[in-house]
């Protein structure tokens, strides 16, 4: 049985897992149940849409449900994922998703990171001095997961201690999410080129949400 995503993933968990300990007094209450929560949401959210797209009847096959190798969409499952942080928060919602936007993002840049079980991490040539080979292969390549890593923890870091106006946070944090992965794209070895499209209507969302909560704080 093939266990490296799941070791990615726990990467992924452990990260968020940490963040959100040295986070606690700021959170608000059952953080890290909503969030894995909302983790199994997109999941599922994602891999219905990949199976639409596929021509794949989750009625008649539901048990494909659960083959995630099997593709899972990227944009429905952000969105899904959200969308159910936005349910369970709902009562406040902006200063509870700025509270968890920094262990969000350390979460993210953990999965990226797993690519190193998954032996995932390169993207196209380069002669970099950093760049490494697969193995048998004498074409060095872009270690692109770990630079999307890299920027997302970069963003956790900018965002952990600043005191904004809320919703600022959240905005910010969807902004460097999105960004990251759009701004690594080009150098995925990709014949349809990515999610570019979800990338940017994120970065625009984030974008509109932080300047509205920056905004609303003004005096007028």
């Amino acid at each position: 049985m093939e266990f490296s995503l799941l070791w990615a993933a726990l990467a992924g968990v452990a990260t968020m897992g940490l963040a959100l300990r040295w986070r606690r007094p700021h959170l608000p209450p059952h953080a890290f149940d909503r969030l894995m929560g909302a983790v199994l949401v997109g999941l599922a959210s994602g891999r219905l849409a990949a199976m639409a797209v596929a021509g794949v009847n989750p009625i008649t096959r539901p048990g494909d449900l659960l083959v995630v190798r099997g593709g899972v969409d990227t944009g429905f499952a952000s969105a899904g994922a959200l969308l159910a942080l936005a349910w369970w928060f709902r009562r406040d919602l902006f200063r509870s998703l700025d509270a968890l936007a920094p262990p969000i993002l350390f979460g993210l840049a953990g999965w990226q990171a797993g690519c190193l079980f998954r032996q995932a991490c390169l993207g196209t040539a380069s002669d970099l001095p950093w760049a490494w080979s697969l193995p048998g292969s004498q074409v060095t390549r872009h270690p692109v997961e770990l630079y999307a890593a890299l920027l997302l923890g970069a963003g956790g870091l900018w965002l952990w201690g600043r005191q904004v106006p809320a919703g600022t946070l959240a905005g910010a944090a969807l902004v460097v999410a999105a960004g990251a992965r759009w701004v690594t794209q080009p150098l995925r070895p990709s014949l349809a080129g990515g999610p570019v499209v979800w990338y940017g209507l994120a970065v625009l969302v984030g974008t509109v949400v932080a300047l509205v909560g920056w905004r609303r704080a003004r005096p007028p």
